[in-house]
Protein backbone atom coordinates (compact mmCIF):
# COMPACT_ATOMS: atom_id res chain seq x y z
CA UNK A 1 0.00 0.00 0.00
CA UNK A 2 1.26 3.72 -1.21
CA UNK A 3 2.17 5.40 2.70
CA UNK A 4 0.18 8.91 2.51
CA UNK A 5 2.15 11.86 1.62
CA UNK A 6 1.87 14.78 4.43
CA UNK A 7 0.69 18.35 4.27
CA UNK A 8 0.97 21.43 5.77
CA UNK A 9 -2.12 21.90 4.77
CA UNK A 10 -5.43 20.37 2.91
CA UNK A 11 -8.87 21.14 2.55
CA UNK A 12 -11.10 24.04 2.69
CA UNK A 13 -9.02 27.28 2.26
CA UNK A 14 -11.69 29.29 4.51
CA UNK A 15 -11.68 26.11 7.26
CA UNK A 16 -7.66 26.78 8.17
CA UNK A 17 -6.95 28.62 11.35
CA UNK A 18 -5.19 31.63 11.11
CA UNK A 19 -1.89 30.06 12.15
CA UNK A 20 -2.11 27.29 9.23
CA UNK A 21 -3.20 30.13 6.57
CA UNK A 22 -0.11 32.20 8.28
CA UNK A 23 1.75 29.34 7.19
CA UNK A 24 1.10 28.98 3.57
CA UNK A 25 1.35 32.54 3.00
CA UNK A 26 4.12 33.72 4.22
CA UNK A 27 7.25 31.98 3.07
CA UNK A 28 9.66 34.57 4.56
CA UNK A 29 12.32 33.89 6.64
CA UNK A 30 14.45 35.32 9.01
CA UNK A 31 18.44 34.97 8.41
CA UNK A 32 19.69 32.71 10.62
CA UNK A 33 22.08 34.78 13.34
CA UNK A 34 25.05 32.79 12.86
CA UNK A 35 24.80 33.02 9.01
CA UNK A 36 24.57 36.55 9.28
CA UNK A 37 27.08 37.30 11.42
CA UNK A 38 29.36 34.60 9.63
CA UNK A 39 29.10 35.95 6.33
CA UNK A 40 29.67 40.05 7.60
CA UNK A 41 33.23 38.05 8.95
CA UNK A 42 33.54 36.93 5.22
CA UNK A 43 32.95 40.03 4.12
CA UNK A 44 34.76 41.59 6.49
CA UNK A 45 37.78 39.60 5.28
CA UNK A 46 37.59 40.04 1.95
CA UNK A 47 37.41 43.44 2.68
CA UNK A 48 40.79 43.72 4.26
CA UNK A 49 42.69 40.94 2.98
CA UNK A 50 41.37 41.16 -1.14
CA UNK A 51 43.04 38.03 -2.56
CA UNK A 52 44.92 36.49 0.24
CA UNK A 53 41.10 36.03 1.69
CA UNK A 54 39.72 34.24 -1.80
CA UNK A 55 42.56 31.85 -1.15
CA UNK A 56 41.80 30.78 2.06
CA UNK A 57 38.45 30.80 1.47
CA UNK A 58 39.11 27.86 -0.68
CA UNK A 59 41.26 26.11 1.59
CA UNK A 60 38.64 26.21 4.26
CA UNK A 61 35.62 25.90 2.47
CA UNK A 62 36.17 23.79 -1.10
CA UNK A 63 39.20 21.94 0.21
CA UNK A 64 41.34 23.00 -2.82
CA UNK A 65 44.37 24.81 -3.01
CA UNK A 66 44.27 27.03 -5.41
CA UNK A 67 46.95 28.03 -7.59
CA UNK A 68 45.09 30.86 -9.71
CA UNK A 69 41.82 32.84 -8.47
CA UNK A 70 41.13 33.06 -12.27
CA UNK A 71 39.93 30.46 -15.06
CA UNK A 72 41.93 30.13 -18.20
CA UNK A 73 40.30 30.82 -21.24
CA UNK A 74 41.62 27.16 -22.16
CA UNK A 75 39.79 25.67 -19.92
CA UNK A 76 36.46 26.83 -20.87
CA UNK A 77 37.20 26.00 -24.81
CA UNK A 78 38.28 22.53 -23.42
CA UNK A 79 34.83 21.85 -21.33
CA UNK A 80 32.80 23.09 -24.33
CA UNK A 81 34.64 20.92 -26.54
CA UNK A 82 34.64 17.91 -24.78
CA UNK A 83 31.01 18.27 -23.31
CA UNK A 84 28.37 15.10 -24.35
CA UNK A 85 27.27 16.36 -27.76
CA UNK A 86 23.72 16.14 -26.75
CA UNK A 87 23.68 18.05 -24.00
CA UNK A 88 25.80 20.73 -25.82
CA UNK A 89 22.80 20.79 -28.21
CA UNK A 90 20.52 21.71 -25.54
CA UNK A 91 22.33 23.79 -24.37
CA UNK A 92 23.07 25.71 -27.04
CA UNK A 93 19.14 25.33 -27.78
CA UNK A 94 18.42 27.26 -24.86
CA UNK A 95 20.94 29.79 -25.30
CA UNK A 96 19.59 30.94 -28.93
CA UNK A 97 15.88 31.21 -27.38
CA UNK A 98 17.09 33.22 -24.20
CA UNK A 99 18.60 35.27 -26.49
CA UNK A 100 15.74 35.27 -28.60
CA UNK A 101 13.31 36.45 -25.70
CA UNK A 102 15.04 38.73 -24.70
CA UNK A 103 16.18 40.46 -27.59
CA UNK A 104 12.49 41.18 -28.40
CA UNK A 105 11.90 43.15 -24.73
CA UNK A 106 15.11 45.14 -25.37
CA UNK A 107 13.92 48.46 -23.55
CA UNK A 108 14.05 51.19 -26.12
CA UNK A 109 14.76 55.04 -25.78
CA UNK A 110 11.55 57.21 -25.62
CA UNK A 111 11.13 60.82 -26.30
CA UNK A 112 8.29 63.05 -25.43
CA UNK A 113 7.49 66.59 -25.33
CA UNK A 114 4.76 67.71 -23.08
CA UNK A 115 4.29 71.37 -24.01
CA UNK A 116 6.38 72.76 -27.39
CA UNK A 117 9.77 74.19 -26.77
CA UNK A 118 10.26 70.88 -24.55
CA UNK A 119 11.87 67.38 -24.93
CA UNK A 120 12.51 65.25 -22.10
CA UNK A 121 14.08 61.83 -23.73
CA UNK A 122 14.82 58.62 -21.35
CA UNK A 123 16.91 56.32 -22.68
CA UNK A 124 18.74 52.98 -21.45
CA UNK A 125 22.16 52.44 -21.06
CA UNK A 126 23.68 49.40 -20.46
CA UNK A 127 25.87 49.13 -17.44
CA UNK A 128 29.46 48.69 -18.05
CA UNK A 129 30.42 45.34 -15.73
CA UNK A 130 27.82 42.57 -14.54
CA UNK A 131 28.85 39.39 -12.09
CA UNK A 132 26.82 36.06 -12.61
CA UNK A 133 27.02 33.55 -9.62
CA UNK A 134 26.61 30.62 -10.53
CA UNK A 135 26.62 28.08 -8.08
CA UNK A 136 27.94 24.56 -7.60
CA UNK A 137 28.67 22.40 -4.44
CA UNK A 138 25.82 19.82 -4.33
CA UNK A 139 24.37 20.77 -7.75
CA UNK A 140 25.52 22.73 -10.80
CA UNK A 141 23.54 25.59 -12.70
CA UNK A 142 24.96 25.73 -16.09
CA UNK A 143 21.12 26.96 -17.13
CA UNK A 144 21.57 29.57 -14.45
CA UNK A 145 25.03 31.18 -16.01
CA UNK A 146 22.76 30.89 -19.12
CA UNK A 147 20.25 32.97 -18.00
CA UNK A 148 22.43 35.65 -16.50
CA UNK A 149 24.66 36.29 -18.87
CA UNK A 150 22.95 35.92 -22.32
CA UNK A 151 20.36 39.14 -21.45
CA UNK A 152 23.35 40.60 -20.10
CA UNK A 153 24.84 40.05 -23.58
CA UNK A 154 21.73 41.31 -25.31
CA UNK A 155 21.52 44.49 -22.99
CA UNK A 156 24.93 45.45 -24.32
CA UNK A 157 27.04 45.03 -20.94
CA UNK A 158 30.43 45.38 -21.85
CA UNK A 159 32.00 42.65 -19.27
CA UNK A 160 30.21 40.07 -18.06
CA UNK A 161 32.44 37.97 -15.41
CA UNK A 162 31.64 34.55 -13.84
CA UNK A 163 32.24 33.27 -9.99
CA UNK A 164 31.52 29.31 -9.47
CA UNK A 165 32.73 27.04 -6.98
CA UNK A 166 35.81 25.21 -7.32
CA UNK A 167 35.68 21.45 -7.26
CA UNK A 168 38.64 19.12 -6.01
CA UNK A 169 40.77 19.70 -9.30
CA UNK A 170 40.24 23.58 -8.38
CA UNK A 171 38.35 24.17 -11.21
CA UNK A 172 34.36 24.95 -11.77
CA UNK A 173 32.32 21.99 -12.90
CA UNK A 174 32.85 21.50 -17.18
CA UNK A 175 29.13 21.63 -17.57
CA UNK A 176 29.36 25.41 -15.67
CA UNK A 177 33.05 26.21 -18.23
CA UNK A 178 31.02 25.17 -21.22
CA UNK A 179 28.04 27.58 -20.81
CA UNK A 180 30.35 30.11 -20.06
CA UNK A 181 32.22 29.44 -23.39
CA UNK A 182 28.21 29.46 -25.35
CA UNK A 183 27.16 32.20 -23.56
CA UNK A 184 30.55 34.51 -24.42
CA UNK A 185 31.59 36.08 -20.77
CA UNK A 186 34.70 37.47 -20.74
CA UNK A 187 35.84 36.54 -17.23
CA UNK A 188 35.58 33.42 -15.09
CA UNK A 189 36.40 33.00 -11.64
CA UNK A 190 36.75 29.79 -9.44
CA UNK A 191 35.03 31.40 -6.63
CA UNK A 192 32.15 30.21 -4.50
CA UNK A 193 29.95 31.57 -1.55
CA UNK A 194 29.84 34.31 0.65
CA UNK A 195 33.65 35.36 -0.90
CA UNK A 196 32.75 35.42 -4.46
CA UNK A 197 29.90 38.16 -3.81
CA UNK A 198 31.86 40.33 -1.80
CA UNK A 199 34.84 40.25 -4.42
CA UNK A 200 32.22 40.93 -7.25
CA UNK A 201 30.93 43.87 -5.16
CA UNK A 202 34.23 44.96 -3.20
CA UNK A 203 36.73 44.35 -6.19
CA UNK A 204 40.20 42.96 -5.20
CA UNK A 205 43.91 42.82 -7.08
CA UNK A 206 42.25 39.91 -9.05
CA UNK A 207 38.88 40.51 -9.14
CA UNK A 208 36.97 43.27 -10.98
CA UNK A 209 34.42 45.35 -9.21
CA UNK A 210 30.92 44.85 -10.78
CA UNK A 211 28.03 47.26 -11.38
CA UNK A 212 25.47 44.38 -10.43
CA UNK A 213 25.10 40.48 -9.33
CA UNK A 214 22.82 37.91 -10.74
CA UNK A 215 21.95 34.44 -9.88
CA UNK A 216 20.75 32.01 -7.00
CA UNK A 217 23.09 30.54 -4.43
CA UNK A 218 22.79 28.75 -0.83
CA UNK A 219 22.19 30.91 2.36
CA UNK A 220 25.48 32.71 2.57
CA UNK A 221 25.31 33.83 -1.16
CA UNK A 222 21.90 35.50 -0.47
CA UNK A 223 23.22 37.02 2.75
CA UNK A 224 26.19 38.42 1.17
CA UNK A 225 23.76 39.90 -1.47
CA UNK A 226 21.43 41.26 1.07
CA UNK A 227 24.57 42.78 3.02
CA UNK A 228 26.48 44.23 0.36
CA UNK A 229 23.32 45.51 -1.11
CA UNK A 230 24.79 49.26 -0.65
CA UNK A 231 27.72 48.50 -2.73
CA UNK A 232 26.27 47.08 -5.89
CA UNK A 233 22.98 46.26 -7.06
CA UNK A 234 21.78 42.89 -6.90
CA UNK A 235 18.26 41.14 -8.31
CA UNK A 236 15.57 40.63 -6.42
CA UNK A 237 16.40 38.44 -2.86
CA UNK A 238 16.08 34.84 -3.34
CA UNK A 239 14.96 31.93 -1.40
CA UNK A 240 13.76 28.63 -2.03
CA UNK A 241 11.98 27.75 -4.96
CA UNK A 242 8.00 27.75 -5.40
CA UNK A 243 4.95 26.68 -7.17
CA UNK A 244 1.51 27.37 -7.16
CA UNK A 245 -0.83 25.53 -9.17
CA UNK A 246 -4.31 27.46 -10.06
CA UNK A 247 -6.45 24.66 -11.39
CA UNK A 248 -10.35 24.22 -11.57
CA UNK A 249 -11.81 20.30 -12.08
CA UNK A 250 -10.90 20.25 -16.05
CA UNK A 251 -7.31 19.72 -14.66
CA UNK A 252 -5.55 16.23 -14.52
CA UNK A 253 -4.59 15.37 -11.16
CA UNK A 254 -1.51 13.67 -12.35
CA UNK A 255 -0.13 16.42 -13.73
CA UNK A 256 -0.53 18.75 -11.11
CA UNK A 257 1.49 16.70 -8.86
CA UNK A 258 4.26 16.29 -11.53
CA UNK A 259 4.39 19.50 -11.64
CA UNK A 260 4.41 19.79 -7.56
CA UNK A 261 6.83 17.01 -7.51
CA UNK A 262 9.30 18.97 -9.79
CA UNK A 263 9.18 22.03 -7.39
CA UNK A 264 9.46 20.02 -4.14
CA UNK A 265 12.51 17.97 -4.93
CA UNK A 266 14.37 21.38 -5.35
CA UNK A 267 15.18 21.72 -1.88
CA UNK A 268 13.62 20.69 1.93
CA UNK A 269 12.76 24.43 2.03
CA UNK A 270 10.58 23.87 -1.39
CA UNK A 271 6.78 26.34 -1.00
CA UNK A 272 4.36 23.76 -3.01
CA UNK A 273 0.67 24.72 -2.95
CA UNK A 274 -2.53 23.46 -5.29
CA UNK A 275 -5.22 25.80 -5.48
CA UNK A 276 -8.15 24.07 -6.70
CA UNK A 277 -11.55 26.39 -7.58
CA UNK A 278 -14.79 25.58 -7.83
CA UNK A 279 -17.48 23.85 -5.65
CA UNK A 280 -16.80 20.60 -7.59
CA UNK A 281 -13.19 20.24 -6.91
CA UNK A 282 -13.24 17.95 -3.82
CA UNK A 283 -12.61 14.83 -6.22
CA UNK A 284 -9.95 16.61 -7.60
CA UNK A 285 -8.07 17.31 -4.51
CA UNK A 286 -8.27 14.13 -3.72
CA UNK A 287 -6.82 12.35 -7.05
CA UNK A 288 -3.79 15.20 -6.34
CA UNK A 289 -3.18 13.90 -3.15
CA UNK A 290 -3.23 10.51 -4.45
CA UNK A 291 -1.05 10.99 -7.13
CA UNK A 292 1.38 12.21 -4.94
CA UNK A 293 1.55 9.54 -2.97
CA UNK A 294 2.13 7.51 -5.91
CA UNK A 295 4.58 9.70 -7.21
CA UNK A 296 7.03 10.32 -4.43
CA UNK A 297 7.07 6.46 -3.69
CA UNK A 298 9.51 6.27 -6.62
CA UNK A 299 11.33 9.44 -6.24
CA UNK A 300 14.53 9.32 -6.22
CA UNK A 301 14.93 12.56 -4.22
CA UNK A 302 11.89 11.13 -2.11
CA UNK A 303 12.94 11.84 1.10
CA UNK A 304 13.61 15.67 -0.08
CA UNK A 305 9.90 15.87 -1.33
CA UNK A 306 8.68 14.49 1.47
CA UNK A 307 9.95 16.87 3.83
CA UNK A 308 8.89 20.06 1.63
CA UNK A 309 5.50 18.78 1.05
CA UNK A 310 5.06 18.49 4.81
CA UNK A 311 6.22 21.48 5.64
CA UNK A 312 5.28 24.35 3.10
CA UNK A 313 2.84 21.81 0.71
CA UNK A 314 -0.57 22.32 0.30
CA UNK A 315 -3.93 21.35 -1.55
CA UNK A 316 -6.84 23.92 -0.84
CA UNK A 317 -9.73 24.35 -2.57
CA UNK A 318 -11.84 27.77 -2.23
CA UNK A 319 -15.44 28.14 -3.48
CA UNK A 320 -15.03 29.74 -7.23
CA UNK A 321 -12.25 31.46 -9.34
CA UNK A 322 -12.17 34.78 -8.14
CA UNK A 323 -11.54 33.22 -4.92
CA UNK A 324 -8.66 31.40 -6.47
CA UNK A 325 -7.41 34.32 -8.12
CA UNK A 326 -7.13 36.51 -4.92
CA UNK A 327 -5.97 34.17 -2.66
CA UNK A 328 -3.15 33.44 -5.71
CA UNK A 329 -2.11 37.45 -6.15
CA UNK A 330 -1.93 37.05 -1.94
CA UNK A 331 0.28 34.27 -2.67
CA UNK A 332 2.75 36.19 -5.12
CA UNK A 333 4.48 32.62 -6.22
CA UNK A 334 7.59 32.27 -8.17
CA UNK A 335 6.14 29.98 -10.25
CA UNK A 336 2.22 30.04 -11.04
CA UNK A 337 0.98 27.22 -13.01
CA UNK A 338 -2.74 27.88 -14.62
CA UNK A 339 -4.94 24.73 -15.37
CA UNK A 340 -8.70 26.11 -16.07
CA UNK A 341 -10.84 25.58 -18.66
CA UNK A 342 -9.97 27.33 -22.35
CA UNK A 343 -13.28 29.81 -22.13
CA UNK A 344 -11.83 31.76 -18.81
CA UNK A 345 -8.25 30.85 -19.70
CA UNK A 346 -7.52 34.84 -20.66
CA UNK A 347 -9.52 36.20 -18.43
CA UNK A 348 -8.07 34.60 -15.46
CA UNK A 349 -4.34 34.97 -16.91
CA UNK A 350 -5.20 38.88 -16.95
CA UNK A 351 -6.42 39.25 -13.40
CA UNK A 352 -2.87 37.26 -11.93
CA UNK A 353 -0.88 40.29 -11.54
CA UNK A 354 1.99 39.07 -8.50
CA UNK A 355 3.90 35.79 -9.90
CA UNK A 356 7.15 35.84 -10.98
CA UNK A 357 6.27 33.82 -13.88
CA UNK A 358 2.92 32.24 -15.26
CA UNK A 359 2.60 28.59 -17.17
CA UNK A 360 -0.79 28.55 -19.15
CA UNK A 361 -1.69 25.04 -19.85
CA UNK A 362 -0.87 21.57 -18.29
CA UNK A 363 1.39 21.20 -21.61
CA UNK A 364 3.52 24.22 -20.41
CA UNK A 365 5.48 22.49 -17.74
CA UNK A 366 7.70 25.22 -15.30
CA UNK A 367 10.55 22.71 -16.16
CA UNK A 368 10.19 24.01 -19.93
CA UNK A 369 10.60 27.48 -18.17
CA UNK A 370 13.53 26.49 -16.38
CA UNK A 371 15.48 25.29 -19.28
CA UNK A 372 14.48 25.78 -22.78
CA UNK A 373 11.48 28.36 -23.43
CA UNK A 374 13.65 31.35 -23.39
CA UNK A 375 12.05 33.33 -20.61
CA UNK A 376 14.34 33.90 -17.92
CA UNK A 377 14.15 31.55 -14.62
CA UNK A 378 15.53 34.04 -12.01
CA UNK A 379 12.20 35.09 -10.53
CA UNK A 380 11.25 36.38 -7.17
CA UNK A 381 10.56 34.19 -4.59
CA UNK A 382 8.55 34.62 -1.05
CA UNK A 383 6.20 37.12 -2.00
CA UNK A 384 8.34 39.50 -3.35
CA UNK A 385 6.72 39.13 -6.55
CA UNK A 386 4.09 41.82 -5.50
CA UNK A 387 6.97 44.37 -5.97
CA UNK A 388 9.81 42.44 -8.16
CA UNK A 389 10.00 40.77 -11.70
CA UNK A 390 11.62 38.39 -13.06
CA UNK A 391 15.33 39.29 -14.58
CA UNK A 392 15.18 40.63 -17.70
CA UNK A 393 17.57 42.69 -20.19
CA UNK A 394 15.71 45.67 -17.83
CA UNK A 395 18.07 44.90 -15.34
CA UNK A 396 21.47 45.01 -16.93
CA UNK A 397 20.76 48.87 -18.08
CA UNK A 398 20.60 51.88 -16.40
CA UNK A 399 18.24 55.01 -17.68
CA UNK A 400 19.76 58.39 -18.54
CA UNK A 401 16.87 60.93 -18.69
CA UNK A 402 17.97 63.88 -20.52
CA UNK A 403 15.72 67.21 -21.15
CA UNK A 404 16.11 70.84 -23.13
CA UNK A 405 14.20 73.43 -22.62
CA UNK A 406 14.40 76.13 -25.86
CA UNK A 407 14.64 79.73 -25.07
CA UNK A 408 11.02 80.64 -26.51
CA UNK A 409 9.66 77.82 -23.91
CA UNK A 410 12.00 78.77 -21.02
CA UNK A 411 10.29 82.34 -21.56
CA UNK A 412 6.78 80.49 -21.25
CA UNK A 413 8.14 78.41 -18.06
CA UNK A 414 9.84 81.41 -15.93
CA UNK A 415 6.94 82.71 -14.07
CA UNK A 416 5.61 79.57 -12.85
CA UNK A 417 8.42 78.46 -12.09
CA UNK A 418 9.79 81.29 -10.18
CA UNK A 419 6.64 81.14 -8.49
CA UNK A 420 7.03 77.81 -7.32
CA UNK A 421 10.49 78.36 -6.32
CA UNK A 422 9.58 81.71 -4.23
CA UNK A 423 6.42 79.52 -2.05
CA UNK A 424 9.27 76.62 -1.32
CA UNK A 425 11.57 79.37 0.11
CA UNK A 426 14.15 79.24 -3.04
CA UNK A 427 15.11 82.80 -4.21
CA UNK A 428 17.98 81.74 -6.65
CA UNK A 429 15.92 79.45 -8.20
CA UNK A 430 12.93 81.79 -9.12
CA UNK A 431 15.94 84.14 -10.30
CA UNK A 432 17.28 81.41 -12.43
CA UNK A 433 14.06 80.93 -14.28
CA UNK A 434 12.67 84.50 -14.40
CA UNK A 435 16.31 85.75 -16.40
CA UNK A 436 14.97 83.71 -19.23
CA UNK A 437 11.70 85.80 -18.93
CA UNK A 438 13.76 89.00 -19.86
CA UNK A 439 13.23 90.02 -23.34
CA UNK A 440 16.38 89.52 -24.92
Amino acid sequence: MTTPVQLRAAGPLSSLDAATRLAIVDRSSTTDGAVRDRTAALIAQVRERGDEALYQFARDFDRVTLTALEVPRSAWDTALATLDPMLRASLERAAKNIAAVHAAFRPVETVCSPEPGITVGRRPDPLQRVGIYAPGGRAAYPSSLLMGAIPARVAGVQEVIVCSPPGPDGMPSPVVLAAAALANVDRVFALGGAGAIAAMALGTASVPRVDRIMGPGNAYVAEAKLQLVHSVAIDSPAGPSELLVLADASADADAIAREMMAQAEHDPDAAVIAVLAGDDVEGLARRVREALATQVAVAPRAEVVRQSLRERGAIVTVPSLSDAIAFTNEWAAEHLLLVVRDEVRNTTLAALRSAGTIFVGASSSVAYGDYMTGANHVLPTAGAGRSYSGLSTLDFVRWTTWQEVTPAAAASLSEDVGRFAEAEGLPAHAAAARAWGVPR
